[in-house]
């Protein structure tokens, strides 16, 4: 398992065991994993947005 996947592993376990530490339940936790993703579908969308307006209008190409 490389190194970036075990901290993604570490790092959930220890979200997951802080949440039930302070008492969320099973379900909310779902809840919460269910809001995260929709953020992160978000997140995406909006970069396909942005990368589709620059592949359509390249003199709006920000130089990096």
């Amino acid at each position: 398992m490389s190194t970036d996947k075990q901290g993604t592993r570490i790092l959930a376990r220890t979200f997951f065991n802080q949440l039930r530490a302070s008492g969320y339940t099973p379900m909310q936790i779902i809840g919460i994993a269910t809001e995260l993703l929709d953020l992160v579908t978000e997140d995406i969308k909006g970069e396909n947005v942005a990368q589709a307006t620059v592949e359509a209008r390249p003199e709006f190409r920000k130089d990096a």
